[in-house]
Order: structure tokens, then sequence, then C-alpha cells
């Protein structure tokens, strides 16, 4: 019996690689999203100061003032462009430039006489990302040249020796392509596996399998088994290529453990698509409830803001998200090197998720084919 089953489940996944692999368009969702997708996220670089349009107005023309305009550097800024104040106006307001730096006349002279003077610094604002952190830059390099030109910066009782442990030159690379990685995964993982189980209902091929000797539960297990087995082969592949060879992100712990973490992960997300198909009943219904689950649990899963910053009661909350679970076990295993003693808490977690969501699918399935 329980070999019969087994072989039920087997067939019934082969049945769902089939239908994968006839739709094109679907196979090329599949191969972009692994691919390409993870290069173009990785390399957007939004998160910090990459080649910034600056212009400036040098009025003073002096040694201080040319030190400082050509301490704005690349990658962080591009090339510099020396204009009129007339100049610096039209071309923010034409969208061309995202920072003016004007010196005023006798900037030098006015610095050396102690009296007060001003460099202006005009940003754009509707580029919100460059405008905040690219401020807080220029001013810190203004002021390090100045001290550094007039001398007048003294020595510091203490001083701070950073070290920045697991990414020291905070390549943004690194963190972004494995974020992307995991929202793929759970993307498709939760629409491959709800929609395999919505085709079978809009096509009448359900109503086939329940009068042949399948269960239920032979009917979700084929579909996690098949669609998770796709996207885990997918992913595993993404991360050795296009990660680890084309991104050239280096990965300090084991793979092996990785690949394990990645299949409690997948049974996790598998089961919500599962869950979510057996509430919805139809692709429409289904499409809504996937923005309603799917954009908070990548939102909140600490990809993109740690939840430490968020406030006390949400940081509980997010506890019950497979994918805050699953970020926390990559960061512990992809950049510091953990083992299983040290994740194994988060792989227990995803078990425990995943376990509940096909009870409960399983359960409402149950009820709608009696």
């Amino acid at each position: 019996m329980f070999k019969r089953s087994l072989r039920t489940i087997f067939y019934l996944g082969l049945k769902e690689f089939c239908g994968v692999f006839r739709d094109p368009l679907l196979a090329a969702l599949i191969v972009y999203s692994f691919t390409l997708s993870i290069w173009i996220s990785a390399n957007a670089k939004p998160d910090h100061l990459y080649k910034a349009a600056i212009a400036v107005a040098d009025d003073d023309r002096s040694q201080l003032s040319r030190r400082i305009r050509d301490a704005f550097l690349m990658p962080m800024f591009a090339k510099v462009r020396f204009v009129t104040s007339q100049e610096a106006d039209s071309l923010m307001d034409q969208g061309h430039i995202t920072f003016a730096v004007e010196f005023p006349p006798d900037f030098r002279k006015d610095l050396a006489a102690g009296k007060k003077t001003a460099i202006q610094l005009n940003a754009d604002a509707t580029r919100m990302s460059q405008a905040f952190t690219g401020a807080g830059y220029i001013r810190q390099i203004i002021m390090d040249e100045i001290d550094s030109f007039t001398g007048q910066k003294g020595s510091p009782a203490a001083e701070l020796v950073l070290r920045n442990r697991f990414n020291p030159n905070l390549t943004n690379v690194y963190f972004a392509s494995v974020v992307q990685l995991i929202s793929n995964i759970s993307l498709l993982a939760v629409i491959l596996t709800g929609a395999a189980l919505i085709r079978e209902r809009e096509r009448g091929t359900l109503e086939h399998l329940l009068v042949m000797p399948v269960d239920p539960p032979e009917i979700i297990l084929s579909k996690i088994w098949s669609m998770g087995t796709l996207v885990f082969t997918a992913a595993f592949l993404s991360h050795i290529f296009i990660i680890g060879m084309v991104l050239k992100v280096p990965m300090t712990g084991s793979r092996l453990l990785f690949a394990a973490g990645m299949i409690f992960y997948l049974f996790a997300v598998t089961s919500i698509g599962i869950f979510l198909a057996c509430i919805a009943g139809n692709m429409p219904r289904l499409g809504i409830l996937l923005i309603l689950v799917l954009m908070p649990m990548e939102m909140l899963s600490g990809g993109i803001t740690p939840i430490e910053s968020m406030p006390p009661l949400l940081q509980k909350v997010v506890q019950i998200f497979p994918t805050t679970r699953f970020i926390a076990f990559c960061q512990g295993v992809l950049y510091r090197g953990a083992g299983l003693e040290v994740v194994w808490p988060e792989m227990l977690a995803l078990l425990c998720i995943g376990g509940i969501l096909f009870g409960g699918a399983l359960f409402i399935f149950r009820r709608s084919v009696t």
C-alpha cells in the first residue's frame, strides 16, 4: 500500500513537470527569475551612492576649491561637470544632475580671514535615495578637505577603528543577490504550486483523479514535490552559477547545509501555495490572495529592513513568516559560516510552519471534494 502511494505521488508529480515544460512562457519565466532577474537586482545598487551625477560651479577658483571638487571621485560620483551657477540650476531643472555644489567668490580668502562663508549644495530630492545619502557624503568630503587644507583638525583622545565583518567592502551585490534569490523562490514556489491545484479544478481533471484510487494527500503531495523540486533545482543552480560565478559572491558556509535549509523552506512555501489555492478555488481569487500574503511576507521578512528596527509587536508577528526564518538561516550559513548547531532552530521552525499549513490545506481540500 505504501509503495503504491509513493508510485502514485511520483507519477502525478511527473504530470506536473510535463505541464510546466509544455508551457514555453512559464519555462521562460522560471529561467528569467533565476538568471537575469537576480543579476539586475544585484547590480541596481539602490542602497548606497553610486555614480551620482554632480556639477560644480566654482566662482572662487582657488587651490582649496579645486582640491574639494577633485575629491568627488568615482564610483561614488560620476565625472564632475564644471558649470556656472545658472547652468547648474538649468541642469537640475532638466533632471540631468542630482547634486550641484557652488563655491562663492573669495571663499578661500574669507575662510583664511575667519569670516563667515558658506558653500551651497543643491540636491534633487525627487531622487530621494541618492539625495538623502549623497548630501551626507558631500558634506563629509568638504569638511574633511577643509580641515586637511587648513590644518585645524585636532587629534582625538581616542580613535575609533571600524572593521566590517562578513562584507568588508560593504558590497551591495553580496546582500541584494541572495535576497532576490529568496524572493524569487518564494514567489515561484507559491504561484506554481497554487496554480497547479487550481488548474486541476478549472480543467475538470480533479474529478477524474478523485474517481481513481487516488487520495487527497497524494494529490497535494504530488504538487508539492514536483513544483518544489523544480524551484529547488533552478534556485540551487542559480546560486552556484549566477551568484557564485557571474556575480562572484563568496560563500562562507556549507552549500550542502544551504540546500537542506532550502528544502525545508520550499516545503513551507509550497504548503502556503496549496493552502491559498484551497481557499481561493479559482485563479482570480488566488491572485488577490497572493498579493495580500506575499507582499507583507517579503517586505517584513528582514530582507529590506532589519527585524530589530521594527516595532516590538511586529517583531513577534513576523516570526511566523517562513521567509523571516529562511533569511535568518541564509545570513547565518552563507555570510557567517554557521553550522547546523546554530541554524537548526530556523530549520525546525520552517518544518513546523510547513506542517501546520499542509495540515490546514489538507483539511480544507478534503472538505471541498467530499
